[in-house]
């Protein structure tokens, strides 16, 4: 009812004959709406107003109304000031002469200082509303303009839309609109986010491109929602068919996410449990991070939206800050979502000295924004450097839980070898004495101690292409022999795998589950493990042991 709440503020302010409001939002046609509501309803607005329009192509108009002479701003103000009747002015794109470059553009501004008083002396009631896609505010008006930021459609006014477009549509032959009180809901749901334009853009579309209006459709809603992620330049919205099971190993993990899974419903409500807020992946490079977030999005079936850090700080002061909140609003629009933020110490790990604060302040949104967030968004955040984010970041209640991925176990090693070899070898003839057997994986696996998944991918795509090479059939030694061809990140960054465990031991939560953390190995094996020189990787594992 979010909507309900802003109309009913601007009423307010209406009614308290606040003088000028700024309302930032694309939708125009929708604020004019709604203006023109609160100004016939006279047991909410207790005087009724005439509401005028004001644009730089058309001047001041009110419906068929058009005063002549009023394109320019001073012109049109001059006739804000002399009317005298009881009324709301709309100006559209009024911000362009908001931001003064020359010295005579301040005329304007001063101006609008001007007319404070007249507006609030006025005999009869006169508003002022700026409506503009940008909050545009010079300084010298801070304190004489309201803003009121319009929130996306809710689900309600959505629905409203839907029933008006079956009504108009519901007699043409050449649409066949199919759609249960459940499936009307569904649909509206998935076009949370949109503006009511793009809402029935989309709607429209579905209905002329397979004539037809039915559930069948949602994919249709969706791609118009990823085109808006898209504009906005910061959010990636990333469509991602994984599934839980084909990240190998991390059952800890996966155990506290299915226990997680659908708390943002409504059959939660009984439970009066918050919507979960977010969790920290720490680990390893190459061990399944970032997988394990494309997984969360199949497995909630909930829109995955990647927050590119580099794309939030821009060269003008002051943009950066809008681009976070800007992300953060988009992230909401659309809630329930999950937010990825891969990296995230990249973003968050400088202190703002060298750039005028402006790191310091974005961090500091985002952390308001973690602490406070009502709407159901789950950030998911992926770090390889754990060192540099800081500690404000990692004290409860801006995640959930820290889980700190290591190297993959023995179990996991296998269960990473069957996924992608299952994957890959999906054409019989390619196959040759490779049968995916628990001795063959126990063998692939034992040769892989310190291995991420990312390296054992690796080694079965470069056995692939050995085969490709001399066109012919993939087999066990040329697994091997790529194997033994790598050198491990276990190797070349031993010191810092070291250090990330060290911090994870007391910091964080291991991502493998207890029983799989304990490797088994034949009595020969281990005695192979004993003499090598990175066995220290099997037995100081990092993160605190606990069972979800």
């Amino acid at each position: 009812m979010e909507s309900l709440k802003t109309k009913d503020y601007i009423c307010n302010l209406l009614k308290a004959r606040f003088p000028m409001i700024y309302i930032s939002t694309w939708e125009e046609n929708r604020v004019t709406q709604m203006i023109e509501d609160l100004a016939i309803e006279e047991n909410k607005i207790k005087t009724v107003r005439k509401v005028y329009l004001w644009s730089q192509t058309d001047g001041i108009t009110a419906g068929r109304e058009s005063v002549k002479n009023t394109t320019a701003p001073l012109a049109a103000l001059d006739y804000i000031a002399e009317c005298n009747e009881p009324s709301v002015f709309i100006l559209k794109d009024f911000h362009v002469y908001l931001n003064p470059k020359q010295p005579n553009e301040y005329i304007i501004i001063r101006k609008l200082r001007d007319m404070v008083n007249i507006l609030r002396e006025s005999e009869k009631p006169k508003n002022i509303i700026f409506v503009s896609p940008m909050l545009q505010l010079p300084e010298e008006l801070q304190k004489e303009v309201t803003v009121v930021e319009l929130d996306f459609p809710n689900i309600y006014e959505l629905e409203s839309l839907l029933d008006e477009m079956i009504a108009v549509n519901k007699e043409n032959p050449n649409i066949t609109i199919s759609l249960s009180e459940t499936e009307k809901r569904q649909l509206c749901k998935t076009a949370l986010g949109l503006t009511l334009q793009e809402a029935e853009n989309a709607i429209a579309r579905a209905m002329v491109q397979k004539g037809q209006l039915s559930i069948q459709e949602l994919d249709i809603i969706l791609e118009e929602k990823r085109q808006v992620i898209r504009k906005t330049g910061i959010l990636e919205f990333i469509k991602s068919d994984l599934k839980l099971e084909d990240v190998g190993g991390l059952e800890n993990l996966k155990r506290w996410l299915i226990k997680r899974n659908k708390s943002w419903k409504e059959e939660a409500l009984k439970y009066n449990i918050p919507s979960p807020k977010g969790v920290l992946i720490t680990g390893v490079p190459g061990c399944g991070k970032s997988l394990t977030a494309k997984a969360i999005s199949a497995m909630w079936q909930l829109p995955l939206l990647r927050l590119d850090m580099g794309k939030i700080f821009s060269g003008l002061v002051g943009s950066s800050e809008e681009n976070m909140r800007k992300a953060i609003r988009t992230a909401e629009a659309v809630s329930p979502s999950i937010l990825w933020i891969d990296e995230i110490e990249k973003g968050f790990s400088g202190n703002g000295a060298g750039d005028g604060g402006t790191s310091t302040r974005i961090f500091g949104t985002f952390l308001t924004w973690m602490q406070e967030k009502t709407k159901p968004v789950f950030v998911v955040a992926t770090a390889n450097n754990i060192n540099k984010l800081p500690s404000e970041l990692l004290r409860k209640g801006r995640f959930d839980e820290i889980f700190f991925v290591d190297l993959p176990t023995l179990k996991e090693r296998m269960k990473i070898f069957e996924v992608h070899l299952k994957k890959r070898l999906k054409n019989e003839t390619i196959i040759g004495d490779i049968k995916q057997t628990e001795d063959e994986l126990k063998k692939l696996a034992s040769l892989t101690e310190g291995f991420v998944g990312a390296e054992i991918e690796e080694s079965v795509i470069a056995a692939l292409f050995e085969a490709f090479a001399e066109d012919r059939e993939i087999n066990m030694s040329d697994l091997e022999r790529a194997i033994k061809n790598m050198v491990p990140l276990s190797i070349t960054q031993a010191e810092q795998i070291t250090a990330i465990r060290e911090w994870a031991n007391v910091r964080a939560v291991a991502a493998t589950a207890k029983e799989d953390r304990t490797e088994y190995v034949s009595e020969k094996e281990e005695v192979t493990k004993t003499l090598n020189s990175n066995d220290n990787f099997r037995h100081s594992r990092g993160g605190r042991t606990i069972d979800f």
